[in-house]
């Protein structure tokens, strides 16, 4: 047996001997750590009858809305689970060896995996989520001490890597790990005082939950409604205690509607708009119920007949090249990112059917960000497409 000590936190060696059950279990779900501790987790609730938590195997379910965020991560995270999963023979159980600090006031807040009491005003936040989370809690004025990451190719910089609209707003975040594969161990030296997490936590929703209070942030709840990412936002406002923050931002983002209302007039109102993309040879494209929807039909913008619908998961997916004209309208936003699109682009191009498109045919075929326009799903995500739309829409020549 071999002992080291860092930061008032005893690491002790464990044969493979006694891992062997929970290693295999942990590997199953995509863990590099395995942690457990001898002093008493944080006063959460434990399951509500009807709260147990979700089987994870319909997350990654073919097409949808999900399906097409999770394809961004599919191929670079398996990499790192059959990495992470045969890397070695010994694995570290952490425990506490000092007494934990006393809980601060703290707020009950309902959530996936059932109630967690949280601190009225948390001040060392970590995210989990490759999605929404961190812009939400930025865009609430939270800046996270850690957050996961995209791909493993971030786990080498000091800060996660995000694309698009959130800048320089995430320097000096440490990077934590993957999204379905954090590191918990540095989790736990960070201290957090909360720890906020998308759903498929839910797997180790019982380690996390021994480190602080944690919330497990839905895609959906019973009473949401359309469009969802407004809902989540607000529920995030409410985790984080910035629920007069959340106000003020939302009353922005309608300004900013009326005023773009304003500047478009009607001379719009014959044309439709169609947004749409493709990831390797998935075509896809976004409907009412999506996030991006949502924003055009607020600004009373027409869609194509076959994208004015509502679909699981707000897209309609595997378009095949024989049914490219479900892509098609006067105008189309077509947005690209790093990891598969732009290349998707570019062959889409040379397809006989796509040089059809009413769109391509007018020259009116714009290339947008895909992190703003659909992975992101919050207010400042929504700034950056009602920029979009001024650039292209009202200020193009």
């Amino acid at each position: 047996m071999k002992e080291s000590k860092a930061n008032g936190i005893r690491v002790v060696g464990l044969r493979m001997s006694r891992l062997t059950k929970n290693w295999m279990e942990f590997c199953r779900r995509s863990l590099r750590r395995f942690v457990s501790y001898s002093s008493q987790p944080h006063p959460n609730p434990p399951f509500t009858k009807g709260r147990e938590p979700i089987p994870t195997s319909l997350l990654l379910i073919k097409g949808g809305l999900k399906g097409v965020k999770q394809q961004l991560l599919l191929a670079l995270l398996t990499i790192g689970i059959v990495s992470g999963c045969s890397s070695t023979a010994i694995e570290y159980s952490v425990i506490l060896s000092t007494k934990p600090p006393p809980l601060s006031p703290c707020r009950v807040v309902e959530h996936l995996m059932g109630e967690t009491c949280v601190p009225a005003h948390p001040k060392r936040v970590i995210i989990l989520s490759p999605f929404s989370l961190l812009s939400n809690a930025l865009t609430l004025g939270v800046k996270p001490i850690g957050s996961t990451v995209h791909s493993i190719q971030d786990l080498n910089a000091n800060y996660p890597s995000e694309q698009a609209h959130l800048g320089e707003e995430i320097e000096g975040i440490q990077q934590i790990g993957l999204a379905t594969d954090p590191n918990l161990e540095k989790i736990l030296l960070l201290k957090p005082d909360l720890i906020l997490a998308w759903e498929d936590a839910r797997a180790i929703y019982p380690l996390l939950s021994q480190i602080a209070p944690t919330v497990v942030v839905p895609s959906n709840m019973p009473n949401w409604k359309e469009p969802k990412w407004k809902d989540q936002f607000s529920f995030v406002a409410e985790v984080l205690g910035k629920e007069a923050v959340a106000q003020k931002v939302m009353n922005k983002y309608y300004q900013r509607l009326e005023e773009l209302k304003v500047a478009l007039g009607n001379r719009y109102q014959n044309q439709t708009i169609s947004v749409a993309s493709a990831i390797g040879y998935n075509n896809f494209t976004f409907v009412k119920n999506s996030f991006i929807g949502s924003i055009l039909d607020e600004l009373g913008l027409q869609r194509p007949p076959a994208q004015n619908v509502v679909a699981p998961n707000g897209a309609i997916y595997n378009i095949s090249e024989e049914r490219l004209e479900i892509l098609d309208g006067d105008i189309l936003f077509f947005p690209v990112h790093n990891i598969g699109a732009r290349e998707a682009y570019e062959k889409l191009k040379h397809k006989p059917l796509w040089k059809k498109l009413k769109a391509v045919q007018k020259g009116q075929v714009y290339l947008v960000d895909f992190w703003a326009w659909i992975v992101w799903d919050d207010p400042s995500a929504a700034s950056v497409v009602i920029d979009d739309l001024y650039k292209y829409l009202v200020n193009a020549p």
